[in-house]
């Protein structure tokens, strides 16, 4: 098993076949324009708990924002609730939500706004629109932007530059927390699975393959519960931040997880379920459309939190609960592994590379073992006489709901352009797939989302009016016993490339054997030589002697007198001539 339940693209709980029906049904929306994104901000911020007066005002300015009515917004509710993302996605106009006049205008007005707020000096919108109004009468024009149109082009750059001004985290309130969006809003976190955070880091230990080539140092992604600082879920690789390798941790995080022997817990993960706000540093792989659409699809809210301010206004880090469990991991976790670089590559120890000999897979089982058995149950400095854990389970205000694994499909890596062969073949990094029913579309171009910690199994989807459609499961041939994450695909195929073959599911199901077969044998032989040598040491030290037997031998030494020397004078006569 590696880090995930039966299999990690099966549902682990039992569904009742209406249940099936409806999860088999989900099609996932591939883009969306830009009326589309402004609906599903508008969701978003409708999705947020609250009482219902601040609801009625919710939809009020959602209605202000859409240029609608109320009764229309609450229209586009019901209609999500109905078919979900699929809902926002419309024909619309082009130009909606764009400022109707020249780019010459709108440069003209921000360029005046920004340059008359410089240093000491001051100008207001309407100043602006007087200078707009001169400007027009310059060039002779009688058609230019109203007050009103100056005060919507400079709306952004007001509310941006308030909020710089004007933020700052309440932070901890006795035993509440508080937490400051970028948008302005307080979020007080109440309760276990209320607000999640999410960040990633370089792990600071080296790494190599299963033939013991360095590959370098691997991408950590957590989720953190903010009520309770426990580790919710993870994902740990070689990719790069992106927002699906965001929400590969997210999808750990929701779902319930069990491990094999192989990792030797003493305890379970326990933690599951889904947040009701996500909160997350403004990077570009937090910000993206394809983390909003997971969002909406689950029912959360995502926030940016403040960025970076400036070191004069001393404002407190907002991501402080997030980020310091990688400073714990660091010290009390990878420091003590070979291949250790530290965070500092001045002071790197020199010995990092010649004694890296971890895999990926066999990190993440020791950082599996840390985080159930010891991070998660250790008691926080602010947490009181509970530990992690049980602060999460007593802050849950209801047994979470268990999700599906197929209705988590759009968190899943996603490759594009794979066409289907005849008899309903694939290809996908260097190994050969097929499914069921795919033979009826030999010759399209589909899409593909896996797994990266197991693609034995991928799911296939066909791209229908920008949405994705669920086709059928396709299995790896003549590995549908076995387990091979992508990173040892790659390197199987890297190894019987050099060795001038071709590669092949057979190909490198035979790689993968001989290389299980060669670390037992190695791993017996290394066992054996300890053995002989505890041997020979045990053999090279003088046999103990009792005390019994050195009295005998001093005793038969003084009883023996010694035997006087007897000289042959005959042969001395001889020898000497005497």
């Amino acid at each position: 098993m590696y880090m995930q339940d039966n299999h990690p693209l099966e549902s682990g709980m039992p569904a009742s076949s209406s249940q099936e029906d409806r999860v088999e049904a989900i099609a996932i929306v591939a883009e969306l324009g830009d009326e589309a994104r402004l609906k599903q901000e508008i969701i978003q911020s409708l999705l947020a708990p609250c009482d219902r007066i601040t609801y009625g005002q919710r939809q009020r300015e959602a209605a202000q924002k859409l240029g609608v009515s109320v009764r229309t917004v609450r229209r586009l509710v019901k209609k999500w609730e109905e078919k979900g993302l699929e809902a926002l996605t419309q024909t619309t106009r082009t130009d909606k939500g764009k400022h109707r006049i020249d780019r010459e205008w709108q440069e003209f007005i921000i360029k005046t706004y920004k340059q008359g707020n410089k240093g000491s000096k001051r100008i207001t919108p309407k100043q602006v629109a007087v200078r707009v109004q001169a400007r027009a009468a310059q060039l002779g024009e009688e058609k230019y932007p109203s007050l009103r149109t100056v005060y919507r082009v400079l709306e952004p750059i007001i509310e941006q530059q308030e909020q710089t001004q004007n933020i700052r985290s309440r932070g901890w309130r006795g035993s509440r927390l508080s937490v400051k969006t970028r948008t302005g809003q307080d979020l007080s976190v109440e309760y276990s699975n209320h607000v999640w955070q999410s960040d990633r880091t370089r792990v600071d230990v080296l790494l190599v393959d299963r033939h013991g080539t360095i590959l370098g140092r691997p991408w950590l992604t957590t989720v953190i519960d903010t009520y309770s600082r426990c580790v919710m879920g993870i994902n740990l690789g070689f990719d790069a931040p992106s927002s699906q390798v965001v929400a590969l941790a997210l999808r750990h995080a929701i779902l319930p997880k069990q491990y094999g022997l192989e990792y030797k817990l003493h305890c379970e993960w326990g933690t599951y379920g889904k947040p009701e706000h996500f909160y997350t540093d403004g990077g570009k792989d937090f910000r993206s459309n394809h983390l909003q659409q997971i969002g909406v699809q689950l029912g959360f809210v995502c926030h940016l939190r403040v960025s970076e301010a400036p070191a004069k206004q001393a404002r407190p880090s907002e991501g402080g609960i997030v980020e310091r469990p990688f400073g714990t991991f660091n010290t009390e976790l990878f420091s003590t592994l070979p291949g250790y670089t530290g965070s500092n590559v001045q002071e790197r120890p020199e010995a990092a590379e010649k004694e890296a000999c971890l895999t990926l897979r066999e990190l993440e089982q020791l950082l599996v073992r840390y985080i159930v058995d010891k991070h998660n149950q250790t008691i926080d400095a602010r947490m009181g006489d509970q530990t992690r854990f049980q602060r999460w389970e007593a802050g849950l205000i209801a047994i979470p709901s268990l999700i599906g694994e197929r209705e988590l499909d759009i968190c899943l890596m996603k490759q594009t352009r794979r066409t289907i062969y005849r008899g309903g073949y694939l290809q996908f990094e260097n190994l050969t797939y097929r499914g069921e029913h795919l033979a009826g579309y030999a010759g399209e171009s589909v899409l593909m989302r896996y797994d990266p910690r197991d693609i034995t199994t991928i799911l296939v989807y066909r791209c229908e009016g920008g949405k994705e459609v669920f086709l059928a499961r396709a299995y790896a041939q003549d590995l549908e016993t076995e387990q091979l994450t992508l990173d040892e695909a790659k390197a199987s195929s890297r190894k019987i490339r050099e060795a001038g073959k071709t590669v092949s599911n057979r190909s490198i199901l035979a790689e993968v054997q001989e290389r299980e077969t060669f670390l037992t044998q190695k791993k017996t032989k290394k066992a054996r030589q300890k053995e002989e040598q505890a041997q020979v040491r045990k053999a090279k030290q003088p046999l103990p002697v009792e005390p019994e037997e050195i009295e005998v031998a001093s005793i038969r030494n003084e009883a023996e007198p010694e035997m006087p020397e007897v000289f042959d004078y005959d042969q001395m006569r001889e020898d000497y001539g005497w």
